[in-house]
């Protein structure tokens, strides 16, 4: 009996000599004490930091310069980009950015909005063991800083949440492009989850409906006719197998049938064309020249692909897209604002997110209790 006794306490202090040894062997920020919290990146497209040539100049370069935006042999596109639509193209840009640019927080709607959404879902979801944080694929703030900065506090699961509703390769695929980027060379790469297109979730177009009747109420606007406009691509996309243009058919007609004027009551459109090709069709601008045609005089425009108000329907829509209208015959236009941090917008934005982390969670096989309980 003694000699065991003594073999255990012999045990015992090797032990804790071996833990001393790897103590002092572990690098000084080591993350094996930091592991077991959960992330979520919003992630939205992107903007420029300013409206100076300069500043457009280059977030266009870096857009427009992803393979997957323009489908293009680099060889033809690249200097096309970095030669006459850098030069044209940004002084014109960075006009139209003038016209919505935020002068008092001298920052674009679309970061302040996107940083709106950000604040307002942590306070529902953040907590010790939940890091929320928010990125832009494009510009600034950008996702490898969000995603070093997740890693840091201790996020061994990180749920990318592209701010898209319809999926395309051009927008979700290249966000998640840059995640698996960024984490290529880690060597503890955090698990990843991607919040699935929600383009016909009930949630959204509950959403959508929601905010529609909210907005005609507060206005006391009775349309004509809805006209649901969302951004271009080129036709190419679809036949490449893009699912873009479906899942935004199928959400006007969800949006129509929520709103009780059947498959057919809110029109689709596409806007945003850039260049001579062939793009999805109908084009916006074409449609409300139609429609004005037609005898609509009251015009109701959604824009059901943006998360955020932007430069697209702030400027694109709100001005020159209205003038095309009214210059064709109608008389009253309005604009619905995007979900952007409305109340109804963060309830939808919650619901998803929430959900999907409960998902992980349970996927995952080192969640815990505590987590599962933060996310409730």
């Amino acid at each position: 009996m003694l000699e065991f006794v003594k073999s255990s306490r012999l045990l015992q202090e090797e032990a804790q000599q071996a833990s001393r040894n790897v103590t002092e062997f572990m690098p000084q920020h080591h993350l094996a004490t930091q592991g077991g919290k959960m992330g979520v990146l919003l992630v939205n497209l992107g903007t420029p930091d300013s409206t100076s040539v300069a500043d457009v100049k280059k977030y266009l370069r870096e857009f427009l310069s992803d393979p997957k935006v323009v489908e293009l042999p680099r060889i033809l596109w690249l200097p096309l980009l970095y030669g006459f639509i850098s030069v044209f193209k940004a002084p014109k840009s960075a006009e139209n950015y003038k016209k919505i640019w935020n002068k008092s927080l001298n920052d674009s709607p679309l970061r302040i909005i996107t940083r709106g959404q950000f604040h307002r879902l942590n306070e529902r979801i953040g907590s010790d063991d939940v890091i929320v944080q928010w990125a832009m694929r494009y510009g600034n703030p950008s996702i490898e800083s969000k995603i070093n900065n997740l890693k840091q506090q201790g996020c061994d699961r990180i749920l990318l949440v592209p701010l898209y509703p319809q999926y395309s390769a051009t927008t979700t695929a290249t966000a998640v492009d840059e995640v698996n980027r960024v984490i290529k060379h880690m060597r503890w790469q955090p698990a990843i989850s991607v919040l699935p297109a929600y383009f016909d979730h009930a949630y959204y177009i509950d959403a959508l409906a929601k905010s529609s009747l909210e907005h005609f109420y507060k206005t006391n606007f009775k349309p004509d006719a809805i006209l649901a406009s969302f951004h271009g691509l080129p036709a190419t996309s679809l036949t490449n197998g893009d699912p873009y243009y479906c899942q935004a058919i199928k959400t006007s007609r969800l949006l129509a049938e929520r709103l009780g004027l059947g498959a057919d009551g809110v029109v689709t459109s596409f806007q945003s064309r850039f260049g001579k090709a062939k793009w999805l069709q109908p084009y916006t601008l074409a449609t409300v020249k139609k429609l004005a045609s037609q005898g609509v005089k009251k015009l109701a425009v959604i824009t059901p692909g943006f998360s955020a108000d932007c430069l697209e329907t702030l400027e694109e829509i709100c001005m020159e897209i209205k003038a095309d209208f009214i210059n064709a015959g109608g008389t009253e236009f309005s604009f619905i604002p995007c979900l952007n941090d409305s109340d109804i917008g963060i309830d939808m934005l919650h619901n998803l997110v929430n959900d999907e982390l409960h998902a992980f969670n349970a996927r995952s096989s080192i969640g815990s209790a505590a987590n599962a309980k933060s996310i409730s």
